[in-house]
């Protein structure tokens, strides 16, 4: 059966958040960095995919437990004009990835491209958000991030590497800047979680049971491991975004990342990549060519079932425009959480 939506207006949706952060211990610059990548996810994602404000209560109860530490900072380990090495000290991980890509950035400008590692992070949010970030500063972005172990190696049928989503963003001369924030799995939890909801079956190609088999059973598939993007494809990119990531800064990769959500960390890490697109040619020339080559794969003539060609971002950029314009659209579920967190906080809930 359908899931019962409640829709809210945007503006005091972002202020309770912003409001829910602040009574959780974050400083205003922290409550600002999380409450604009919360409500990024909530407007530019699918409900399902439980990358939005629902994520407030967890957030919260990881605070309590010492997982998130407001008001700590990252600390530079290590660093050459276009590298950094970062401590991320289980600072939130929104904070972390603006921060760190912001260090990146700088070394871009200075040398054309920066880079900058991450390790003893927390959970960060989307990818595409961290990437996006670049685009003020006229940079390509590239964001990645490892994650708690729930796809199964090519071959096998235990979770040994994460979904462990990838952001690229890149500016256009047009409304919308081209973004692909993606997960290396075919689909996650979340969505399978929602399938469940519906009482609907769920394509053969996301999960396996605990016993290794193929099956569309959301509820079957839960208690089993994802499968990646492109079969062998997506297991293969997802090991080197460990490597990447994790294994490279010396942080936590594989079956590490959110391992035990009780012990004294998470152990994520990320990677954040800026490319100082002036460095090659003139913005104004960039974004020409972008709008060019975007025109170009819209020509195509389309496949059956088809009624339009979308670029990376478009229908998330049309998702979010809709929802400020109309309101967001919440699961009731995360709305009564919402709420109760609200009495639990001591703030004003009013969405």
């Amino acid at each position: 059966m359908p899931i019962e939506m409640v829709r809210v207006d945007v503006a005091a949706l972002e202020a309770f958040v912003w409001r829910a952060f602040i009574a959780m211990g974050l400083s205003r610059a922290e409550a600002e960095h999380c409450t604009a990548g919360l409500m990024n996810s909530e407007l530019r994602c699918l409900p399902g995919q439980g990358q939005g404000v629902g994520r407030l209560t967890g957030y919260y109860d990881r605070i309590a437990k010492g997982l998130y530490k407001p008001g700590a900072q990252i600390e530079i380990i290590k660093e050459s004009p276009a590298l950094a090495l970062i401590d991320a000290n289980m600072v939130m991980g929104s904070v972390v990835g603006q921060e760190a890509m912001a260090i990146a950035v700088d070394k871009a400008k200075a040398c054309g491209i920066g880079a900058a590692f991450v390790y003893n992070s927390t959970h960060f949010g989307s990818s595409g958000f961290h990437a996006r970030r670049a685009l003020a500063d006229d940079c390509i972005g590239i964001a990645m991030t490892n994650a708690g172990a729930e796809m199964a190696p090519w071959g096998g049928r235990e979770p040994r590497v994460g979904t462990n989503p990838w952001g690229l963003a890149a500016p256009t001369g047009g409304d919308f800047p081209v973004v692909l924030d993606i997960a290396l799995t075919t689909a996650g939890k979340g969505m399978m979680r929602w399938h469940e909801r519906e009482g609907k079956k769920m394509p053969l190609d996301w999960a396996l049971t605990p016993e290794g088999h193929e099956t569309d059973e959301p509820t079957a598939a839960m208690a089993g491991a994802l499968l990646g993007i492109g079969q062998y494809k997506g297991y293969g990119l997802s090991l080197f975004t460990d490597v990447l990531t994790g294994v490279i800064t010396g942080g936590g990769y594989g079956l590490a990342p959110f391992a035990d959500r009780n012990r004294a960390k998470l152990d994520v890490a990320h990677t954040f990549i800026a490319i100082d697109i002036a460095w090659f040619l003139p913005l104004a020339d960039f974004k020409a060519r972008m709008d060019a080559f975007i025109a170009e794969i819209k020509s195509s003539a389309l496949r059956p079932g088809f009624d339009a060609i979308y670029a990376p971002g478009e229908i998330d950029y049309l998702r979010e425009t809709n929802y400020r314009k109309r309101g967001a659209q919440l699961d009731a579920k995360v709305y009564e959480r919402l709420r109760d967190l609200a009495q639990r906080l001591g703030v004003e809930f009013d969405i």
